[in-house]
């Protein structure tokens, strides 16, 4: 398999106060990899490496092979999708505006491919076409989510960084947001990393789990092997917390849809 992002060592401090220790990953190309951890593990700061908005300490980082400190920083996070919570909208743009954003930046001359662009990803992500010339004051929270999400694919990016996206949204709109996730992964097979504070949804989208924990890595594993067989003290209890969720034995687990569990990583077709 392809690695499309690699770790290689990475520390980062703030004089001497350690957030990542030695870290070491590689992310196979076409994986949906949930990250999870306590408050302060690191998940954020090892995500907003991947596209420069943070320098290691020491180490390196990899995509494609290719060391992203020899990479032109803007055109590297143009190529990177990037979905925070509560999406982050232009309050002044137009939803049409705010998902053509990034390809306008790269199609200048362009117009009707990007056109084009925003109608895909208007429809792959359930937005209505009627919405196009909305702002984001008059959309729902679930709807400015499906904005930015489309936002950070409307470019077709190879990698999507998310980080706690649907952390905003009330919880029915939440599960509607995940099952739309896992179906633009299943029609993209786009590489992403998803940063989440939630071991369930980290289980149901995840077709690995990063867990994190003081700047460690604890575990990297698929969605099942984090279930039944935790490394470490520290993913134990995450384990535990889920099976008491469910209230399920653990032969019966995979009753609760974990999605992602040993489905493997997605080739685009």
């Amino acid at each position: 398999m392809q690695t499309m992002i690699e770790f290689r060592h990475v520390r980062k401090a703030y004089g001497e106060k350690v957030i990542l220790k030695d870290f070491s990953l590689s992310v196979e190309k076409g994986e949906f990899v949930t990250i999870i951890g306590s408050s302060g593990c690191g998940k954020t700061t090892a995500l907003k490496m991947v596209n420069g908005l943070l320098e290691p300490t020491a180490g390196d980082i990899l995509i494609n092979g290719e060391n992203i400190r020899d990479k032109n920083q803007t055109l590297l996070r143009r190529n990177i999708g990037y979905a925070i919570q509560g999406s982050v909208l232009f309050p002044h743009m137009t939803v049409e505006q705010n998902i053509a954003y990034v390809p306008d930046l790269l199609n200048k001359r362009d117009k009707k491919k990007t056109k084009e662009a925003v109608s895909k990803w208007m429809q792959i992500v359930g937005l209505d076409e009627e919405m196009r010339e909305r702002y984001p004051a008059e959309l729902s929270g679930g709807q400015q989510q499906r904005v930015g999400i489309a936002r950070a694919l409307a470019a077709s990016p190879e990698i999507l960084l998310m980080d706690e996206p649907f952390g905003a949204v009330d919880e029915i709109t939440r599960a509607q947001l995940q099952t739309e996730l896992r179906r633009i992964y299943g029609k993209t097979g786009i590489t992403v990393l998803f940063v989440t504070h939630d071991i369930s949804e980290a289980l149901k989208l995840g077709t690995k789990v990063l867990v994190m924990d003081q700047g460690e890595i604890q575990q990297y594993a698929p969605p099942e092997e984090i279930l039944h067989h935790p490394a470490a003290a520290f993913v134990s209890r995450l384990a535990e917390k889920e099976r008491r969720r469910c209230h399920l034995p653990d032969e019966r687990l995979e009753e609760c849809e974990y999605s992602g569990a040993g489905s493997g990583p997605r080739q685009n077709g």
